[in-house]
């Protein structure tokens, strides 16, 4: 932890972590408070990233969604700890790939991660050549990016069907709609068992009844919560327990 932080004790002539600790329990600590967060969270992410994974979207469950909200043609995306951006933009990809099914449809994808610096990355949808690479293929590179003199910048379709905000996953639901697929991949991982249950609390209340829940490879509600349930046909999904039973 400590080398993390050492830019964050450097900059404030701080001399150890217990010294740290003090004064982020004064008042007027906020600022400091943020950098230390900043400081110690892991922004790794990449374009459909754990692709197999992914893939179920598109090729199952999004497909599913269609057909429940057939008569609406709404659809609302939650990606929580969001990072940069990725994963989000990687969602809208998807969807602008699958113009017959999708047209008419309004769809809202929200991105939320509690690190500024992640949020303002993501809005801008630009990204380095490095980081495009990271999951997407040439074709797809060229098909949604457009090549700028400093990188890659995300086109206009894509991005205007995506917004971002900071926000806590642990805090009240983003939306007063409730959203019909939440990602929450690659999070609670640094959670205790204290805050994955309050987690899993504030998803499901986010969700609709009959809503799908995404987690990471090495994640599972198993122990955790029996908010969900496992759907038995995909990996890492997970349906609200009282609609498990109507829905795969």
């Amino acid at each position: 932890m400590s080398s993390a932080l050492a830019c964050v004790l450097r900059e404030h002539g701080i001399s150890n972590i217990d010294q740290l600790v003090c004064l982020l329990d004064e008042p007027r600590s906020q600022e400091l408070s943020q950098q230390v967060v900043e400081a110690l969270l892991n922004n790794e992410t990449y374009f459909f990233r754990d692709k197999p994974t992914f893939d179920q979207l598109p090729n199952a469950i999004l497909p599913r969604l269609a057909e429940r909200r057939t008569e609406e043609k709404r659809l609302s995306i939650w990606c929580a700890g969001c990072s940069t951006g990725q994963e989000a933009y990687s969602i809208a990809m998807s969807i602008v790939d699958d113009p017959v099914r999708w047209a008419g449809w309004k769809i809202d994808i929200l991105g939320t991660d509690i690190s500024e610096q992640a949020i303002f990355t993501a809005r801008q949808g630009h990204y380095s050549q490095f980081e495009v690479q990271r999951g997407l293929s040439v074709i797809e590179m060229l098909k949604h990016f457009e090549e700028t003199d400093s990188g890659w910048q995300i086109n206009q379709n894509v991005r205007s069907m995506v917004r971002f905000d900071r926000r806590n996953v642990l805090k009240e639901p983003p939306s007063r709609r409730a959203f019909d697929l939440v990602l929450c991949r690659n999070v609670l991982l640094y959670f205790d068992r204290t805050f994955r249950e309050l987690a899993f609390e504030k998803l499901q209340s986010a969700m609709a009844s009959d809503g799908y829940l995404m987690l990471g490879a090495g994640e599972t509600v198993l122990g955790h919560t029996r908010a969900f349930a496992p759907v038995s046909d995909a990996a890492s999904l997970y349906t609200v327990r009282e609609a498990a039973n109507a829905h795969t």
